[in-house]
């Protein structure tokens, strides 16, 4: 059961979604609150085809990129996304002037980021883009805000952040101990500066 707050951001962006007008939601949070599960959740209390979700996590820079620099010990920092690409697409699906706008996508199990991998039509109403810096404020992260009509930020209790991120790096292969170490360090880090970017969102939501 979900709470009253999403039920009425919910009920509130059933009445923003006017025939002819696209809006571009942004889902913001910590890594681990649950970004992917909500926007998923989120896009199936709509009709199919009216909405897709575009992650910010297809501009993950390519290992190829940070492979041998100090970014790949900090993989998943504000440092180490394509932030001016990451734009240019948020602009591309808010002219809606082409038939079809191609997204990224990033494949966990690849640890990459695929091009061309979502397809947004020129007549989907409702783009919602998840990602942990859609409020950040520093350059070109706050044009990135700029694209988007409104954000929400996801808030999820902090152990149970902490439990969903261990388990997920050892699912995609890490031991438990290096597991734990990135949660508690690099993700920690991350997380402690979107935190601080949480007082800018639209609204603030509970989400287990």
């Amino acid at each position: 059961m979900h709470s009253p707050e999403i039920t009425m951001a919910v009920d509130a962006l059933r009445r923003r979604l006017v025939r002819g007008t696209r809006t571009i939601l942004g889902i913001a949070g910590a890594p681990g609150s649950g970004k992917s599960t909500f926007a998923a959740w989120l896009q199936e209390q709509f009709s199919p085809g009216a909405s897709v979700v575009v992650p910010m996590d297809g501009f993950h820079l390519g290992n190829a990129i940070i492979e041998g620099t100090p970014l790949r010990q900090r993989k998943g920092a504000i440092d180490t996304f394509d932030a001016g690409g990451y734009l240019s697409l948020l602009r591309r699906l808010s002219l809606r002037d082409e038939a079809v706008v191609y997204a990224p996508e990033f494949r966990r199990t690849l640890d990459e980021p695929v091009a061309a991998s979502i397809a947004v039509p020129a007549d989907v109403q409702l783009v919602i883009t998840e990602g942990n810096y859609l409020l950040a404020d520093q350059e070109p992260w706050k044009d990135v805000r700029a694209q988007l009509d409104e954000v929400w930020f996801l808030e999820t209790p902090p152990a149970l952040r902490l439990q969903r991120l261990v388990e997920r790096h050892v699912s995609f292969g890490m031991e438990r101990e290096a597991a734990v170490a990135w949660a508690t360090g690099p993700d920690e880090a991350n997380a402690r500066l979107i935190q601080a970017t949480r007082p800018a969102a639209d609204r603030v939501l509970p989400w287990l």
